[in-house]
């Protein structure tokens, strides 16, 4: 029992949440560094200058007009500039890293600071080297980095002028990013992911798309799908130890009743994330999605090589986060409440997080068993915590036992998923394990970290790091293969 020897532990996060440095080393704009903070109640907000050159803030879920391009207003706090600065911290927060005894660390590369427009073809070097540097330091404590080659942002210049992944263009100039990464970093880098939580990107600040129709969104989705498996390809020819995953944001849903309505529906919602996995795993798109793309109206414009690209691209492994479940319903007065980057309907069996994330350990093993079952190929948690209010004390001490249950109990699920259900899971690296800027609020209140970062939500303080109770707890887990999860 307990976990595999070669086990990976440690902690995930994001450049545009955790690197900040946003214009320095030659690093050009992103779209998400042109997103506001906001907060459990207030929608973060993106702002933009539109063709008769006025400055709006609009709700980052909203269409843009023609010619938008996004805009930075220097009298207004985005949280992705600083965040909370691993950019001039790395080589103390990696030590930190190390001193819990991180077998793997999960970050994710700016691609605006290794291509500042997008299209050049050539790399900015400075860049280049930044994350050479993160790289060996990493390797000199013996942890091996795992890098998404896409977390949620892109180069601001090709949304403005090619309205991101709606272009074919830009797939030829991503793989021209990972072409670079994974030439450069060979040997440094052996696990990789081409993008976070894919199913759900959208709108401009992910996508680089002005509006939301269904054709936009699919069309621009069937580009990454193609650049996602061209670079699973290449990064294979370049390094065949390369290991390439996919990244998909994962929740487990239970049918409220026994109403075969409500089965049905229930089967219908998991095609909604299964579909991500259908064809970055099998290589095709499933029959019900061309049904629904048939209902919609929906026509993707295909290369003649597309199916080919798609079924020789499939994943190696599946990379996924999960917070929180929730529940399928046929009834329109449902009370629901928030989840990862959707509202979810409550479960009256389960307990909810600060902001309202139902937590759900065992919800954990299912989604462990479901993914495994249905694609038979390793798991991989990448992402798991509670983002919570931390105090800190007179003493400077951060006791924080609700993180270290909440953890506890979701490892427990974990190790059954392993040892009794056979499910074959390569790692578990909990999300923010370093407080950084949250991707849904913009907030810094919302802490998930096992290193507390002096930093406000509106960009103040003096970006000091310190050990939180959960540090201590977490270096034991590790130290103890999953052993002891006791919290004294």
């Amino acid at each position: 029992m307990g976990f595999p020897k070669d086990f990976l532990w440690g902690g995930a996060t994001a450049a545009n949440q955790y690197e900040g440095g946003y214009l320095d080393g030659g690093k050009g704009l992103t779209t998400l560094d042109a997103i506001t903070g906001g907060s459990h109640t207030v929608p973060r907000r993106l702002s933009y200058q539109g063709p008769d050159g006025e400055v709006k803030f609009v709700d980052r879920s909203a269409d843009l007009p023609k010619g938008a391009k996004g805009y930075v207003d220097p009298n207004q706090y985005y949280p992705s500039h600083v965040a909370t600065d691993f950019y001039h911290h790395w080589k103390e927060d990696i030590a930190l890293f190390a001193e819990m005894g991180f077998k793997t660390f999960r970050m994710s590369i700016a691609w605006a600071r290794l291509f500042p427009r997008g299209d050049e073809l050539e790399p900015n070097e400075e860049g280049v080297q930044f994350y050479e540097n993160i790289f060996k330091e990493l390797r000199k404590y013996n942890i091996e980095p795992m890098v998404t080659l896409n977390h949620f942002d892109m180069p601001m210049y090709l949304a403005d002028e090619m309205d991101g992944w709606l272009d074919r263009r830009v797939i030829d100039y991503y793989l021209n990013f990972v072409r670079v990464c994974f030439t450069r970093y060979k040997g440094l880098v052996k696990l990789w992911k081409t993008f976070n939580e894919i199913n759900v990107l959208r709108g401009w600040e992910m996508l680089g798309v002005k509006d939301h129709s269904p054709q936009t969104y699919y069309q621009a989705l069937h580009h990454i799908f193609v650049a996602s498996a061209k670079a699973v390809q290449l990064g294979h020819l370049i390094d065949p130890e390369n290991m390439i995953g996919m990244m998909i944001a994962y929740g487990t849903n239970y049918p409220e009743d026994c109403n075969p309505e409500t089965f049905m529906k229930n089967i219908q919602e998991s095609h909604i994330k299964q579909f991500f996995c259908d064809v970055q795993c099998r290589g095709y798109y499933p029959n019900y999605k061309l049904k629904e793309f048939e209902r919609l109206g929906v026509e993707i414009k295909q290369d003649i090589y597309d199916e080919e690209v798609l079924l020789e691209g499939t994943v190696d492994f599946i990379g996924f986060s999960y917070y929180s479940s929730g529940v399928t319903t046929t009834r329109e007065d449902a009370e629901t409440t928030d989840g990862n980057q959707r509202r979810q309907v409550k479960n009256p069996y389960l307990k909810a997080s600060d902001w309202g994330w139902q937590i759900d350990p065992v919800g954990l093993r299912i989604a462990c068993n479901e993914l495994y079952d249905r694609y038979e190929i390793p798991v991989f948690v990448v992402e798991n915590g509670l983002g919570a209010i931390d105090t800190v004390e007179a003493d400077g001490s951060i006791n924080d036992d609700y993180r270290i249950d909440y953890l506890a109990r979701h490892i427990e699920q974990l190790e059954k998923a392993i040892n009794e259900d056979g499910v074959p899971v390569m790692g578990y690296t909990p999300w923010g394990c370093i407080d950084l800027v949250s991707a849904g609020t913009g907030e810094m209140r919302k802490r998930y970290g096992f290193i507390y970062v002096d930093m406000d939500d509106e960009g103040k303080g003096t970006l000091a790091r310190s050990r939180k109770k959960s540090f201590y707890w977490y270096k034991k887990v590790i130290e103890t293969n999953g052993e002891d999860l006791s919290n004294d």
